[in-house]
């Protein structure tokens, strides 16, 4: 592109990184929301408040994972 214009051939790659990373980001959720409701319907009582604690421990494990995987692709520079 044109260096006046302001934009990197850069970007497109980069956005297309993105709407990846947040459809795999998306995936995992479901994944981990699902295995999380079905374990908790089969237990009952204190099991089941564990499993529900360890379904919310888990998706935001995903979303840190996810953004820590975006962060570091954007500084080391690849797009």
């Amino acid at each position: 592109m044109n260096a006046d214009s302001g934009l990197s051939e850069r970007e497109p790659r980069a956005n297309t990184r993105l709407l990846s990373r947040v459809l795999i980001t998306w995936a995992e959720l479901l994944v981990a929301g699902f295995a999380g409701a079905a374990l908790g319907g089969v237990a009952s009582g204190p099991p089941q408040l564990l499993i529900y604690l360890g379904t919310i421990l888990a998706s935001v494990a995903v979303l840190l994972y996810n953004v820590d995987r975006l962060i570091a692709t954007r500084t080391r520079g690849d797009s």
